[in-house]
């Protein structure tokens, strides 16, 4: 097998559900007598020069800013839809929600398969099949086939954004983690701010179809450096390839996952994927408080795909396109917020880090971040309860959502690497599916009452209800900060113990 295939993996892994650092151990070599360390190995995407995984990063990025895009550059064609299909305002809803809906089963499916062939063909197989199903919605005339299109698109991107985070873990060690998540976990908070903003000049000037058809630009551009530049990363797959190619016998564990019958690899897989999530998501306080706090101000996020249009073309009487330049603000928030969450990195964490024995650390030092963005939801938000009138200018409510931006993700990466720090083994990959059932099954639903709560509440309060929540939400990364050892000695999991 030449290296080049040995790095990007082919369909014929065995699966593997245990944590990336099992199995590492020197392997004895019975012919040799010689000692292969996999920790020190140059195949280890730990010790892979820094281009390499730079690269690795990259795809992955482009790959969730795909998926990301599709969340809401449909949005602008809202009326459209409306006028061609003749349904009513929050029918035409569905094909984003039920787009969002299907991103959140990504765990489902695309953790299991990549401890099964690897990462790298999750990317390379999954990403084209929904670019079909993005151009086989662009071509249908039925709104049914649209809806069904739109959710199979969001189902096979989906996969891409959940196995990201192992990805990241495989290529960086602990302590080196912090600054390519935040640049990773940017791109898709990029997507639903950019989004709106290229879909409203495409759908004002060509037509809602042509925004599923711009999807396809951006697909084909993160396919092309998914081919040239992506390699696998998963340690149990790039093993066995090594031992294969350089005749080292497998270890006792890596035969009885071979030899292991289909039916324990698929109800370990859904243990991992679902079972657990759910079980996580109401009996364990950090999943469940982390969940709520970040799928809330996920989903507010998303509820601005159908409010920012009714208080802009109403109050303000924005067209279309410019109504899609509003979203900015968001990709202007987020920008912000990754600034935020660097300076922290470096200023706070890896200080505090440097003081600890290697590989040891703190899993609450990781919500700094959270806990300075927390002011941000329930300050921007109530500015823009209270400032989107028509005697105030458009700018005061539009500099509130960069506010609310910024704060939103400074607490989703911030929790987000307080619970990979926290659990260890398969238990990291059951709290990120928890997280994300959580988070889009909230963000597909908002908007479906977004209008209505708007029409009759007003903007002020229906606004406001949002603030409030984010409000009640606030104290939980203060909460952890302060309490977290005592309550993660309580876990009925594996958790971090210093």
């Amino acid at each position: 097998m030449s290296s080049h295939n040995l790095e990007k993996g082919s369909l014929d892994g065995a699966p593997e559900t245990s944590s990336t650092e099992d199995n590492i151990a020197p392997i004895q070599h019975a012919d040799q007598q010689s000692t292969w360390s996999w920790e020190t190995d140059e195949a280890n995407p730990l010790n892979w020069p820094a281009a390499k995984k730079a690269w690795q990063v990259g795809m992955a990025a482009s790959n969730a800013f795909v998926a990301s895009l599709g969340t809401s550059i449909i949005t602008a064609s809202h009326d459209q839809i409306m006028s061609e299909f003749s349904v009513t305002s929050t029918q035409a809803i569905l094909p984003l929600s039920l787009y969002v809906f299907a991103l959140g089963l990504g765990p489902v499916v695309g953790g299991p398969l990549s401890e099964t062939v690897g990462r790298y063909p999750v990317f390379a197989l999954f990403t084209p099949i929904a670019g079909l199903f993005t151009l086989g919605a662009a071509q249908t005339t039925s709104f049914a086939a649209l809806c069904i299109l739109r959710f199979l698109a969001g189902f096979f991107f989906a996969p891409c954004l959940a196995i990201s985070a192992g990805l990241l873990n495989e290529t960086y060690k602990k302590e080196q983690r912090g600054l390519p998540s935040a640049l990773f976990i940017l791109t898709p908070f990029l997507g639903p701010g950019l989004a709106p903003a290229i879909g409203g000049f495409v759908c004002n000037r060509k037509g809602w179809r042509w925004a599923m058809y711009t999807m396809l630009f951006f697909t084909a551009f993160a396919m092309l450096i998914t081919l040239v530049f992506g390699r696998e990363t998963f340690p149990p797959v790039l093993k066995r390839r090594l031992a294969k190619k350089r005749g080292i016998p497998l270890t006792e564990v890596q035969r009885q996952e071979d030899d292991k019958p289909v039916m324990e690899r698929m109800h370990e897989f859904m243990t991992v994927a679902l079972i657990r999530p759910v079980h996580m998501l109401f009996t364990e306080p950090i999943v469940s408080l982390m969940c709520l706090y970040v799928a809330c101000e996920f989903a507010t996020l998303f509820s601005f795909f159908a409010a920012v249009p009714f208080v802009y073309q109403g109050t303000y009487k924005f067209g279309v396109e410019n109504t899609g330049l509003v979203f900015l603000s968001v990709v202007i928030g987020c920008i912000i917020g990754t600034v935020t969450i660097i300076v922290c990195e470096v200023a706070l964490y890896r200080p505090k880090v440097a003081q600890l024995p290697p590989g040891t650390t703190y899993p609450e030092w990781r919500l700094y971040p959270a806990m300075i963005g927390s002011i941000g939801p329930p300050v921007g938000l109530f500015w823009f309860a209270w400032t989107a009138r028509a005697d105030i200018s458009w700018a005061s409510p539009t500099v509130a959502i960069i506010v609310f931006s910024w704060g939103n993700i400074c607490i989703f990466i911030s929790t987000m690497q307080y619970m990979v720090d926290t659990y260890h083994g398969s238990v990291v990959a059951s709290a990120s599916s928890a997280n994300s059932l959580a988070r889009y099954g909230f963000a597909g639903a908002f908007p479906l009452f977004t209008i209505q709560m708007y029409t009759n509440l007003g903007i002020g309060w229906a606004t406001s209800i949002y603030a409030f929540i984010a409000l009640a939400l606030m104290p939980v990364p203060w909460v952890f900060f302060k309490f977290g050892k005592q309550i993660r000695a309580k876990s009925q999991y594996e958790t971090a113990t210093f």
